[in-house]
């Protein structure tokens, strides 16, 4: 990261939970402000995504073949360890069917984005961080459908086909276009870079701020146990990430990007998820945008404790 694009992302994610508390609640007292960006989710989710592509660098891809022990152990956690961390949470709190597909998809998603820069706060290593995350959003098409599946398809009748399609159409294809952009067009993307943290801030925002405009009434009803399975959700992801990693042999500073990495979901992708596919549970989006807030707030606070410790 260049210079002015490291502090405008430092401040982004800073500001972002309280941002997108700010969002959350008032698109729930004033639903009316966000329903009309509720057809255009999956959109600003892809513009989002081709922000994330905007960022990559040759060397960041170049990271992922040169360092594959950590990226297999960091994809196979990210997809292994809070897929069934979510369904724990599931079966403890006996979650109905529309919160527990919720939890199901934000523990099926890859990784945020939001991680890289809690990863360089963190002191951990900022490469593999950006490695992770690339490789889960590359991989998601396949294993996001095929876990979501495995966990939930005994409850709903799934299309793994339509699911994997989405995510292509609204991560993949724009990632890869957004990091085409940047090797065609270097000196224009470098003038925007410092702008993106905040683009993608304001497009959570208003992703986040429609999905729970049309769960207002859900949220008010289950509002505390959503809290309680986010919060149980995200902490286990973190613990159990920091504890395998050493385990398996990876440093420090790889013990603590396998953590962020695997505890802080693209909680976007799978509100977007939720509402696309699952619109006979309004709900299904709740736990993504409220994972959203936590996770950010949780990583703040795990980077301020790892950077401590250095």
């Amino acid at each position: 990261m260049s210079t002015a694009e490291e502090s405008a992302a430092r401040r982004a994610v800073t500001l972002f939970p309280f941002l997108v508390l700010l969002a959350g609640t008032l698109a729930y007292f004033e639903p009316y402000v966000f329903s009309p960006f509720v057809p255009y989710t999956a959109p600003l989710l892809g513009f989002i995504m081709f922000g994330m592509g905007l960022t990559l660098t040759v060397p960041d891809i170049k990271y992922l073949a040169s360092h594959p022990k950590a990226i297999v152990i960091g994809i196979v956690a990210q997809f292994l360890i809070m897929p069934l961390v979510a369904l724990a949470v599931v079966k403890v709190l006996q979650l109905p069917p529309g919160l527990a597909i919720g939890v199901i998809l934000v523990g099926c998603a890859p990784g945020g984005t939001a991680s890289n820069v809690v990863a360089y706060l963190a002191k951990a290593d900022v490469a593999l961080s950006v490695a992770m995350t690339t490789a889960s959003t590359l991989v998601a098409p396949i294993l996001t459908p095929l876990l979501v599946h495995l966990i939930a398809g005994t409850v709903l009748d799934l299309d793994g086909v339509a699911l994997a399609e989405s995510i292509a159409k609204m991560v993949v294809i724009p990632v890869v276009f957004g990091l085409g952009v940047r090797i065609v067009f270097p000196r224009l993307v470098n003038f925007v870079l410092p702008v993106l943290p905040w683009i993608s801030t304001a497009g959570i925002c208003i992703v986040i701020g429609a999905v729970v405009s049309q769960s207002t009434s859900a949220l008010s009803q289950s509002g505390l146990i959503i809290f309680l399975a986010v919060a149980l959700h995200n902490a286990g992801g973190l613990l159990v990430g920091y504890v395998i990693a050493p385990i398996l042999g990876l440093h420090t500073r790889q013990a603590r990007t396998i953590c962020i990495e695997v505890g802080m979901q693209n909680s976007g992708l799978s509100a977007t998820l939720a509402q696309t596919h699952f619109p006979m549970f309004p709900e299904a989006a709740l736990p993504s945008a409220i994972f959203s807030v936590w996770h950010n707030i949780s990583g703040s606070f795990i980077a301020a404790f790892f950077r401590r410790r250095s």
